[in-house]
């Protein structure tokens, strides 16, 4: 990057700039009923909040702005292309109704424990795998997994374009549970060396993303470069031109990718392997068939093609194929513990965070990653509560009313 955009990029007035704009945009009932945002937002305080003032995760998002440089904010928070599919995962959310079946009972009589392919559970909640957590903060990937283990000995799923090694991350938390987290290559030996680094370093569970991976948002690029050039088609220093996808800045690892690789990738986990980027009922079957052990719903949180479906929307068919043979777990859009809530009741065994993890990391390290995540927790108990809901298994359809258009 050349001088005058890293300092661009990292001058205070500019700063202050974004700052006081994205004030006006979070108070835009507009953008309030885009991104469904709390209706006070934060830009209003005279200050910002300190950890133990946070209520909601929402409350995360505007300290993990103000904490990091604006490519590091936009890696997290934008989707593809027109986010079309990032808006409707998160709209996706009111379509579905709590409908209280029953009277409520004490927060302290309600019990969400539950087992996940031998892993006991005192919450259905992930860590989702999400990349680079060291520009978030410097707790890193070791802070996301010292929190997750902190919050009930949450499972954590560390990507495999992590910051930190998994051979430091698995070792830094004594009981906690770290799976690893991959994307199809079509060289088979390099596969089972990633395979070899993880299973040696303790993670039991083996998760392969098969969507379309995560795309370019372009309007950050073009408003770094001012519209002037398009970054993929560049030569730079007398390389030759990109051809075919590579003009689009869509690596070859991607979208070539078939189930003789899964059946191959199989063989190679000795023990859990779960597939993720399911959007399909019959996909859902044939990942039974080629032996997956779960399942994960998930468009990539909106990253990885624009107008697609929400998760939330597609569930309940993909509940309704698998039919209780594997578990099927959620992911894209999660905020809140109602979120939670309604993923469970259409049919999901365990629900990911992915962006809005990052949100406390980015915000307070380590000490707000947790407190967030027991945030969630702590909503999803209060709706289950509200409901009548003692235990997990009370958790389904006759409890919400989806109305998804």
């Amino acid at each position: 990057m050349p001088d005058i955009e890293r300092s661009w990029l990292t001058r205070p007035s500019r700063r202050n700039a974004l700052a006081r704009v994205a004030g006006l945009l979070a108070a835009s009932p507009i953008a309030a009923a885009v991104a469904q945002s709390d209706p006070r937002p934060l830009s209003e305080h005279r200050r910002a909040l300190s950890l133990a003032e946070m209520q909601t995760s929402f409350d995360f998002e505007p300290v993990f702005f103000g904490n990091v440089l604006l490519p590091v904010y936009d890696y997290t928070a934008h989707g593809d292309g027109s986010e079309f599919t990032l808006r409707r995962n998160r709209q996706a959310f009111d379509w579905v109704d709590i409908v209280p079946t029953r009277a409520a009972i004490p927060e302290s009589q309600v019990d969400l424990s539950s087992e996940l392919l031998g892993l006991k559970m005192k919450f259905p909640i992930i860590v989702a795998p999400t990349a680079a957590m060291r520009p978030l903060h410097p707790d890193a990937e070791i802070g996301m997994f010292k929190a997750a283990t902190a919050a009930s000995n949450t499972l954590m799923i560390l990507s495999i374009n992590t910051s930190t090694p998994v051979t430091d991350v698995a070792p830094a938390v004594a009981g906690g549970t770290l799976w690893g987290q991959f994307y199809p290559a079509e060289a088979l030996a390099g596969t089972q060396r990633l395979m070899d680094m993880y299973q040696n370093a303790g993670c039991n569970g083996i998760i392969v993303t098969v969507d379309q991976q995560a795309s370019y948002y372009e309007r950050d690029l073009q408003d770094r470069h001012l519209g002037g050039r398009a970054g993929g088609a560049r030569v730079v220093g007398g390389a030759a031109a990109p051809t075919g996808s590579a003009r689009y800045r869509i690596s070859d690892r991607r979208l070539w990718y078939t189930w003789q690789y899964i059946d191959d990738v199989r063989k190679m986990v000795k023990g859990k392997l779960l597939i993720k980027g399911i959007l399909d009922p019959q996909d859902a079957k044939l990942a039974i068939e080629h032996g997956a052990d779960a399942i994960i719903v998930s468009n990539h949180g909106g990253r990885s093609m624009d107008y697609g479906p929400s998760t939330l929307e597609v569930l309940p068919e993909i509940v309704a194929a698998v039919n209780g043979r594997i578990p099927v777990l959620f992911d894209s859009g999660v905020r809140r513990g109602a979120d939670i809530f309604k993923a469970l009741a259409l049919g999901a065994n365990g629900v990911m965070l992915g962006r809005t993890a990052r949100w406390g990391l980015a915000a307070f390290g380590t000490a707000g990653a947790q407190r967030l995540i027991e945030i969630l927790q702590q909503e999803l108990v209060q709706v289950a509560a509200a409901v009548g809901c003692a235990k997990l298994s009370d958790i389904n359809k006759t409890t919400v009313k989806p109305t998804f258009v």
